[in-house]
């Protein structure tokens, strides 16, 4: 295979970077590594880039880089462009392709470039982020840009390679800014990679939890109310519910207490705990009695003022405080998407107090939680270790200090991580939870957040086996991260046929005539005394079509009831999937849902 770049010390470069800066290092090929795919799809980026050039002379482009779901690049044009212009940029991205030009990466001063993009205010935005002097460019044919790499030696080298939507952004990603156009790609050096993305993309499509919200009743926007503020619908609150009773009860086997904090505080409380100044941009706040106070965007500072309610002792740590959070957060109108991206939602949110030495025992008690879980869902899961960001709170001693006792819990059970530079929280690391979907999708779902901050912050303490005060650790934790986020990725986990324990709809009953419809009823009402819910589909439509709405409902078991089931006291299960049809007793029946109940137990 061809090399393509150089790696050194986690940086990436390019075989023209690494020449002009004498760098050597491990050799980078084409073998989908994720080295390599950087360079391939930076490339592509690019190529797309003079794509639109060519086609719209007008387009004035901002930034274009590499992304977990491939790349984008972000552009004003005058025409309005849309999904359906992406073939055409494709068709020109190949004829690009297929004139193999040559990349090239020349050097040249800042007055250069202020000069050459005078009338671009795109480009001037990009270069009030650049302090050097001496700045890249990248050329390839007719098209160049202000870039620091890496890229391929040629445009020949790019061949599987697709473009998968258009969105709007806000430039540099300030929404007091105009939106301009972003147009997503992906790009692999195997055309099979690709075939298989593609796949993928298309069988989302059918999962969108939005779309099967909508089919299945589960939650519901409206313009009137305010973006990203969902509407739970019967359904969808049951599903929710269920989802939170489950979980409630594992928590309190696991020795959580529950606890609730008000959803706004005094302004001053988010002053001592930095969120003002390192979280304010998404925080909203509101003035009472002259006083100023800020809707929580968390719910770590109610949870320390109730650990300070009492006077604690050594003896009750670690003292574990659970809430289902409700949270407000100012996201960007461009950034929601479905339950992924709202601007309020629930946290399944718990501080641990705990004393230095407990901080292991307590992170590996939380990741068995995490592994319970997941088991519960099917789903398989990775873990990343976040380091310090820009903004924190805290001197380096703190955070190295921190950082070592992650790894360190990890390392003891012999579970492997990644290191995620620069993501911590901003007053602590963390321990990120991502987990993969059915069709190989990764999401950012729970986390585990080490924090001697916030108690040093609000003066927390407890009493320790000398009877002296001391700083108790703080840590953070929530497994799902959200109800919102993780019922929008369970949807496409499951394509909305949910595991019975939480399924909204459980069963389906389906009486042949209406002589059958009050011993559907009967069954209903001891189906919730379980705590178990059903619907009865008695709608004037004939016995066959209301079997195959029922299976298009995509509920775990749909019953038949008769003459025979109602004389016998029995029930005719229907398979939705073989569509066979099995019978049993009522109390068997019964049974069965109830030991189905309880192997889903966290």
């Amino acid at each position: 295979m061809e090399p393509i770049g150089v790696l050194k010390d986690g940086q990436i470069y390019d075989l023209q970077t690494a020449e002009a800066l004498n760098i050597e290092g491990d050799i980078i090929k084409q073998d989908n590594s994720a080295e390599s795919l950087e360079i391939l799809r930076h490339s592509c980026a690019h190529m797309m880039a003079q794509a639109i050039k060519e086609l719209y002379p007008d387009a004035k482009f901002f930034v274009g880089p590499v992304v977990t779901e491939g790349f984008y690049y972000d552009f004003k044009v005058d025409a309005k462009i849309s999904d359906d212009d992406l073939v055409t940029i494709e068709k020109k991205m190949k004829e690009i392709a297929n004139r193999k030009l040559k990349i090239e990466r020349y050097e040249t001063t800042r007055e250069e470039i202020v000069s050459k993009f005078a009338d671009d205010e795109l480009k001037q935005a990009v270069l009030a982020n650049i302090t050097d002097e001496t700045l890249t460019m990248y050329k390839q044919g007719d098209f160049e840009d202000l870039c620091r790499g890496p890229h391929l030696p040629t445009t020949g080298m790019i061949r599987a390679f697709k473009l998968t939507r258009v969105a709007g952004a806000y430039l540099g990603g300030d929404e007091e800014n105009e939106m301009i156009t972003r147009i997503y790609g992906i790009a692999f050096f195997d055309k099979k990679e690709l075939n298989d993305y593609v796949r993928m993309l298309e069988e989302a499509k059918k999962r969108d939890h939005r779309k099967l919200g909508t089919e299945l009743e589960l939650f519901t926007f409206n313009e009137d109310v305010g973006a990203g503020l969902p509407l739970w619908l019967p359904n969808g609150s049951r599903l929710r519910s269920k989802l939170e009773h489950l979980l409630y009860k594992a928590h309190r086997i696991r020795g959580y207490e529950p606890v609730r904090g008000p959803e706004i505080l005094k302004s001053d409380m988010w002053d001592v705990s930095g969120h003002n100044a390192n979280y304010g941009q998404n925080m909203y706040y509101t003035e009472i009695d002259g006083q100023k106070y800020g809707m929580k965007p968390m719910n770590c500072v109610g949870h320390i003022q109730i650990f300070k309610n009492d006077l604690v002792s050594y003896k009750d740590l670690p003292k574990k405080l659970f809430e289902y959070g409700v949270v407000h957060r100012h996201e960007m109108s461009g950034a929601m998407h479905g339950l992924f991206r709202v601007r309020e939602f629930t946290q399944d949110d718990a501080h641990i107090f705990c004393t230095q030495a407990q901080v292991k025992d307590v992170i590996i008690d939380v990741l068995e939680f995490v592994d319970s879980l997941m088991k519960t869902f099917d789903f398989q899961y990775e873990m990343e270790v976040s380091t310090k960001p820009k903004k924190a709170i805290g001197d380096d001693e703190f955070w190295e200090t921190t950082t070592k006792g992650i790894m360190d819990a990890l390392d003891s059970e012999n579970l492997p991580y990644g290191i995620d530079e620069g993501g911590g929280a901003f007053y602590g690391p963390k321990i990120d939870i991502k987990i993969t979907d059915a069709i190989g999708r990764k999401w950012q779902c729970g986390t585990i957040q080490v924090d001697m901050n916030l108690p040093e912050r609000f003066n927390v303490e407890y009493i320790n086996d000398e009877g002296h005060k001391e700083q108790p650790v703080m840590i953070h934790r929530a497994i799902l991260g959200s109800f919102e986020r993780f019922i929008g990725i369970l949807t496409e986990h499951c394509a909305g046929e949910f595991p019975f324990v939480i399924a909204p709809t459980q069963v389906i009953f389906v009486p042949i005539a209406d002589t059958h419809v009050e011993y559907a009823k009967q069954l209903q009402k001891e189906l919730l005394y379980d705590e178990m819910d059903s619907k009865i589909f008695d709608m004037n439509e004939s016995l066959n079509k209301r079997i195959r709405m029922a299976e298009k409902q995509r509920v775990p078991m749909i019953v038949v009831v008769g003459d025979e089931e109602v004389e016998k006291q029995t029930i005719a299960l229907r398979n939705r999937r073989t569509r066979e049809q099995s019978n049993m007793s009522k109390e068997e029946f019964f049974t069965m849902l109830n030991e189905i109940k309880k192997g889903s137990r966290i």
